[in-house]
């Protein structure tokens, strides 16, 4: 029971900043590109796969996040909060409905896309820099 309660501990510190995080440069993208295409939440996805990519493979070489702890408070926590697949499919439903086919596509392309080239150059990247 302890080590659930310190999970959740860690998980919600971190979700405190990964929530703000993905309102901050969301909200900060889509004042700057417009909102007629869901540049935030891209934008969002695509640095947050690329660090889960960077914690990855940092606890892949254990030298940093493949304890319980960390990994609940930057996975679990910060990025959890901080990526936007819910987000996303709300955004990609509405282009539907508003019979946006291409671009509804173009951002479920897009997303996947980006979001598994991320997560590859983040591991990769991490992993070249730890040996």
């Amino acid at each position: 029971m302890q080590d659930m309660l310190t999970g959740l501990i860690w998980v919600a510190l971190g979700s405190v900043i990964g929530g703000t995080a993905r309102f901050f440069v969301s909200g900060f993208v889509s004042r700057r590109v417009g909102e007629t295409f869901p540049w935030g939440t891209m934008v969002v996805n695509v640095t947050g796969c690329f660090a889960i990519g960077i914690l990855a493979a940092a606890a892949d070489k254990h030298v940093s996040f493949d304890a319980v702890e960390p990994w609940q408070f930057a996975v679990v926590g910060i990025l959890g909060c901080y990526t936007t697949v819910s987000s996303f499919s709300l955004q990609t439903l509405a282009l539907v409905r508003d019979r946006e086919l291409l671009l509804a596509g173009g951002n479920v392309l897009l997303s996947l896309a980006g979001c598994l080239l991320a997560v590859a150059l983040g591991h990769a990247a991490a992993a070249a820099a730890l040996g």
